[in-house]
């Protein structure tokens, strides 16, 4: 399982909200290029780039989720946050996103999903985030009908590269992942899923490695507080082994200096 640092962005800063909400924000640091880099050079095979102003609704942050991208380099980049149309999708990979992270468009539209599946093969990570059993969409502020596993399930047959799973009432608190739930989505789906929200410990990242299917976890506020460290996490979790399989299941590109599946 890999180690996937979270740099998210609100207003040109590097920040964690607490369960996806807009007034419980806290500053980590007012340069997120430099965030960025930080990471890369403590090790980090991977980097989650989430645009928060684009994902609540504002003005998209590409130029500046550019820079980061560009700063990280040769180290791919995940990136998301308001993706919402096949324009800005197309504007995040050229942008240099390795993968684009969507959301609530993927929960809302399949033929969107699927469209956007077709064109980006092996680049589209559709991000279920979950409140209780459904999907949360619209930056985390609504409730949708359909129920993770439905969706995770949807993005399977669409073609999806991966499922980035979220547990959004733990997202930012240091509460622990949910492992159930994760599990449960792990065992419906046959895909690789990327895990996220709470995660605070390493035992936390042991915990998540267990799981079949479970090929990365992403961490935000944990890492920003030093409740883990990258490199203890990196060495604990991490193997030549299991990243390899990662690879192999996400259709290549994870590691530092991997090309996108498209020009392998």
């Amino acid at each position: 399982m890999i180690v996937i640092p979270a740099v998210d962005v609100r207003g040109g800063r590097c920040v964690r909200l607490r369960e996806g909400r807009a007034e419980a924000e806290t500053i980590f640091a007012e340069d997120p290029v430099a965030m960025a880099k930080r990471w890369v050079d403590l090790g980090a095979e991977r980097l989650h780039v989430i645009d928060l102003d684009g994902a609540l609704g504002g003005p998209r942050q590409t130029a500046l989720v550019r820079r980061m991208i560009e700063a990280a380099a040769p180290v791919p980049v995940q990136a998301g946050g308001g993706l919402r149309d096949e324009g800005a999708v197309a504007e995040m990979l050229d942008a240099g996103a390795r993968w684009v992270v969507v959301g609530t468009r993927a929960a809302l539209d399949p033929a969107f999903l699927t469209a956007a599946c077709r064109k980006h093969s092996a680049r589209v990570i559709v991000a279920v985030d979950g409140r209780g059993a459904r999907v949360a969409i619209k930056g985390w502020t609504e409730v949708g009908d359909e129920t993770i596993i439905e969706l995770g399930m949807r993005a399977r047959a669409a073609g999806a590269a991966a499922l980035l799973y979220t547990d959004v009432s733990r997202d930012g608190t240091e509460m622990g992942p949910n492992v159930n739930d994760t599990e449960a989505l792990a065992k419906a789906v046959d895909m690789p899923i990327l895990a996220s929200g709470g995660v605070a410990s390493i035992e936390d990242l042991r915990r998540l490695a267990a799981i079949r299917r479970v090929t990365g976890v992403v961490v935000g506020r944990a890492l920003y507080t030093g409740a883990i460290d990258l490199k203890h996490a990196l060495e604990v979790v991490g193997s030549s082994a299991a990243s390899a399989d990662a690879t192999r299941l996400l259709g290549g590109g994870i590691g530092r200096g991997a090309k996108p599946p498209s020009e392998e």
